[in-house]
């Protein structure tokens, strides 16, 4: 979405009706006779499968390696870096197909092109020509000439309504700043399933919300046990949802540059004294890659947290560079990631602390190859400016809200409120 965006592509939806009957069994799969339906004389028989049914377990295999092959007789390649998308690029003309299951996404640079692979898609698949996309997988987005808004706003409507949040009081920030919870906390215990669905909810809802990844990264730690404190903190999150329904992520037409921050908080977690580790990139101007999570080892010094959180972004920017290279977006320069630690960018610039850093993992010392292959290049930033500072510790609303401004991240831009009302899920 984002690279449509800054391109100023369109994007389309398809839809496949009973996505699973297309595909073609290889197994030997036997099946009783349906009720009602049993051959005379022959009631004793069963019948051997050609085709998959809703319920095998081999029918969501089936089907990938239709579509799969399907695509690839009409000169679609598979990208490898991400096994749903494919691309065509043909007379300088590029369509991108992205496949979750039986939802196909489409974008290109050409019309014409989009149309003729979905009247190929039609000829092949019983399919629903959904037109413009409006609505994917629980995440609305709304295309204009200035760009594209992406939100979940129905579905955290959904989410404060099943809990009882909507009337309630709403707050500035997710979590309270300083905000400290613990395995062994007095306080007693609540119902587990209860609390287990909201934690599961709030995970899906980070998928447009960077500025709620780090309180659900922490409420998520109590799963096996939530005690009351707990549940008060996820509470917490519900009740900033019910002031920021309208936020979410704003594309617009800008350059493909891929940028990115890492940071960490050394110690984070008062049971473990592990450290928590935080990115966040984006390509021109909204995020499009965010993570909050706990570091698998303790690490000895803020040094080496950060050194580790910066090995970790910087493999996703592998990741993400792949992926603009499959579609053709042009990589000349190294990617930029932004950290606050000074020790840090020495460490991976220039190996001459060996005496101090003898203990750290050989993996995390992938960075410095990055580095020396000008594949990632390491510049610092002030705390106060590093967004990735938001997915690492509870912050104030004036330093949440500055460092969401620097991700896209925010309300319903007000050249779009005309459009949102008359076209609302």
């Amino acid at each position: 979405i984002a690279l449509a965006a800054s391109r100023g592509w369109p994007i389309y939806q398809m839809d496949v009706k009973s996505a699973f009957l297309n595909g073609h069994l290889k197994e030997e799969v036997y099946v009783t006779q349906p009720p009602g339906f049993e051959m005379p004389n022959s009631e004793n028989k069963v019948c051997k499968l050609k085709k998959a049914l809703y319920g095998l377990k081999q029918a969501p295999r089936a089907w990938n390696k239709r579509i799969d092959s399907f695509l690839r007789s009409i000169d679609f390649k598979q990208c490898a870096s991400d096994a749903s998308m494919y691309v065509k690029m043909k007379d300088g003309k590029q369509v991108i197909i992205i496949i979750y299951v039986d939802d196909l996404v489409l974008t290109g640079d050409h019309e014409e092109c989009i149309g003729q692979t979905q009247e190929c898609l039609k000829t092949e698949f019983e399919m629903t020509d959904l037109g413009i996309l409006h609505y994917f997988l629980g995440i609305e987005v709304w295309q204009t000439s200035v760009g594209i808004f992406m939100s979940q706003r129905k579905y955290a409507t959904e989410i404060l309504k099943t809990f009882g949040m909507m009337d309630n009081k709403s707050k500035s920030t997710p979590m309270e700043s300083n905000c400290k919870l613990s395995q062994e906390d007095p306080s007693p215990m609540v119902d587990i399933r209860k609390y287990r669905q909201l934690v599961g909810s709030l995970i899906f809802l980070c998928n447009t919300r960077p500025d709620i990844c780090f309180a659900v990264n922490v409420v998520s730690r109590f799963s096996n046990k939530p005690k009351e404190t707990h549940w008060k903190a996820a509470l917490r999150v519900l009740k900033y949802i019910v002031g920021t329904l309208n936020y979410g992520i704003f594309y617009k037409p800008t350059i493909d540059q891929l940028s990115g921050y890492c940071d960490s908080d050394w110690a984070g977690d008062s049971d473990s004294r592990k450290s928590v580790s935080g990115y966040c990139f984006s390509i021109g101007s909204g995020a499009v890659s965010w993570s909050s999570k706990k570091q698998p080892t303790v690490a000895l010094s803020s040094t080496e947290a950060e050194y580790k959180a910066a090995c970790i972004a910087a493999c996703e920017v592998v990741w993400l560079r792949r992926i603009l290279m499959d579609v053709a977006v042009p990589i000349r320069t190294a990617t930029v990631l932004r950290c606050d630690n000074q020790s840090c960018m020495a460490i991976a610039k220039n190996p001459v602390f060996h005496a101090r850093t003898k203990h750290i993992e050989i993996q995390y010392h992938y960075v410095r190859e990055l580095i020396n292959d000008e594949i990632v290049e390491l510049e610092y930033c002030p705390t106060s400016e590093n967004a990735a500072d938001i997915f690492t510790k509870a912050l104030g609303a004036e330093q949440l809200q500055q460092h969401l401004r620097r991700l896209g991240v925010g309300p319903i831009p007000s050249e779009l409120n005309g459009l949102i009302i008359e076209g609302a899920c």
